[in-house]
């Protein structure tokens, strides 16, 4: 089912959405013949619970659809969209009950609700339609729920169609799409070009590493978003498990996230300058590795020892980090399905953030509970500095003991901005369980919490 509302409203069932608190008052003004179908069939307005309710001709009169309680949709994501997947097909018209200060997230919800990964087997599901409500944004909401299935589908295709030259087109594709430039660094040009550490992660694959570098907009305040694009992940030398390997497509989760949260700025045309800069390796294993125990240099010029090459991921976007902070903007923000210190911290639901400004920090959080998009602030704890400094170079990628890993990771990555203000995100890019809105694989997290805040962030 597309990402978008129905054209026309011609048949479409009025849907009523009822709090189980105010189930008894809404009976109170509909007609006996409705309130007595309802207590027929045991309907409650429990969250999800649906119930058709017959004409005297025997069309459908009116939907309706339970909203639970607020403590109950305080435990789940998109309420409606619960409601949304147990109606039958058919084109729907909200007629009461949908609460105007969450009237556009439950509306993306619902159209989420349809999405499908089908690049490679069909997917079977209802087709159900919804008429935009009056107050309602469309072109925002559909905006938002289109970026969302760039993310899902990027993050789902598996490697053997998504490596880093399929990124670098996928990146191309949304170029060309909203009039952006962009160029890619590929191979040994990276060495060229003082990108020694992308070159050093990704050499040892079949597919040349490279660095995609997009560039929108003209004037307004400097935006510089960086992905991780590890396309495959072995772990290197240090070798993953396989039972650690068999999520390790979503790798790219921080590209698939910048270049959604990309497509949203450029598609709502905001008044900034938008660089989004993604290093698109695979990090393999051949003759030609990268070891444990080599120190590299960077392009910032401080040196890393490798401890482990299945911390990968922080020494490519080192690079791409030195280049962003090199062009002094407005903010620099860094995604990346980095750590797993963070999932054992947060969780697979929540974005963990990391950021100096308190400000800053304060109007992602609100932005977030406003688009239901949850964030949690983590500290760039000073204190823990020196576990990142080895004896040897200046900075240890995997320091041991295993304490407060996604810190130290985050606390690595600030080394490599000096200039422009940053912010990083941890996150884990996947949705482990099926969910209305919200199937297993990929999605996005943090992209709209930063649209949302980036009024604040920017002054715009």
């Amino acid at each position: 089912m597309p990402a978008s509302f129905s054209d026309s409203d011609t048949d479409a069932i009025a849907l009523h959405i009822i709090e189980s608190t105010a189930l008894e008052q809404w009976l109170q003004n509909q007609e006996s013949t409705v309130a007595t179908w309802v207590a027929r069939n045991g309907f409650a307005a429990n969250l999800g619970e649906t119930l058709l309710i017959p004409a005297d001709n025997g069309q459908v009169r009116m939907a309706v659809t339970g909203y639970g309680t607020a403590a109950k949709r305080a435990r789940v994501h998109f309420p409606l969209a619960h409601g949304a997947v147990n109606l039958p097909a058919g084109t729907y018209r909200i007629a009461s009950g949908l609460p105007a200060d969450v009237a556009e997230t439950e509306c993306l919800g619902w159209l989420l609700s349809g999405y499908r990964f089908d690049r490679y087997k069909a997917q079977t599901g209802k087709d159900r339609q919804l008429v935009v409500p009056e107050g309602v944004d469309r072109a925002r909401v559909e905006i938002l729920a289109r970026a969302e299935c760039l993310i899902r589908d990027l993050v789902n295709t598996p490697t053997s169609d998504m490596g880093p030259d399929n990124l670098a087109d996928a990146a191309e594709t949304l170029a060309r799409a909203h009039g952006a430039t962009i160029q890619t660094i590929v191979g040994d040009d990276l060495l060229a070009q003082n990108f020694p550490l992308i070159h050093t992660v990704g050499r040892a694959s079949t597919t040349a590493p490279r660095l995609i570098d997009l560039h929108w907009g003209t004037s307004g305040p400097k935006l510089t978003l960086v992905g991780k694009g590890v396309c495959f992940d072995t772990g290197g030398l240090n070798i993953k498990p396989g039972s650690s390997m068999g999520l390790m497509k979503k790798d790219m989760g921080g590209a698939a996230t910048v270049l959604g949260l990309a497509q949203m700025i450029m598609e709502l045309n905001l008044p900034l300058q938008l660089r989004v800069l993604v290093p698109a390796v695979e990090n393999a294993i051949a003759g030609n590795a990268f070891r444990p125990g080599d120190v590299l240099t960077s392009r910032k010029g401080l040196t890393v020892e490798n401890n482990n090459t299945d911390a990968e991921g922080r020494l490519v976007l080192a690079d791409a980090l030195a280049l962003a902070d090199e062009g002094t903007p407005d903010l620099i923000v860094s995604m990346a399905t980095l750590t797993g210190a963070a999932r054992v911290a947060v969780g697979p639901d929540l974005a963990p953030f990391y950021t100096d400004q308190d400000a800053a920090a304060a109007a992602l959080s609100r932005a977030a509970g406003q688009v239901d998009d949850p964030v949690w602030r983590m500290p760039f704890h000073a204190a823990y500095e020196a576990r990142i400094e080895p004896a040897i170079a200046d900075l240890d990628n995997a320091p041991s003991g295993g304490f407060a890993g996604s810190i130290t990771a985050a606390l690595f990555l600030r080394r490599f901005v000096t200039d422009a203000p940053y912010m990083h995100f941890d996150i884990y890019a996947w949705q482990p369980d099926n969910a209305p809105a919200r199937p297993k694989g990929g999605i996005g997290m943090g992209a709209r919490a930063l649209l949302q805040a980036l009024p604040d962030l920017l002054r715009l």
